[in-house]
């Protein structure tokens, strides 16, 4: 079974609004409610994205990183705070 695009673009929606309000009442560094937050815009990005693909044979130009896989800057340091990423062709 299929999920509509739009019900699972209205969960990342939700998804990304729950993190900011996460976001702007963080208690510190490793705020739970924050990395769980986090963690729901990943999946519902994820969800978004298959349903995207399955209805119409299209992608958005974001990747979710897992937690293993680094980026390096130019300047051969890696990068931990960048989860999300615009990608330019």
């Amino acid at each position: 079974m299929s999920i509509d695009p739009r019900v699972a673009l209205q969960s990342l929606t939700a998804a990304l609004e729950e993190h900011l309000v996460a976001a702007s009442t963080r208690r510190g560094d490793g705020d739970p409610s924050v990395e769980a937050a986090f963690f729901a815009v990943a999946d519902a990005f994820e969800v978004y994205e298959d349903a995207l693909y399955e209805a119409y044979n299209e992608v958005t130009p974001l990747q979710v990183f897992d937690d293993e896989e680094e980026d390096e800057d130019e300047d051969g340091e890696v990068d931990d705070d960048e989860d999300l990423e615009i990608l330019e062709d």
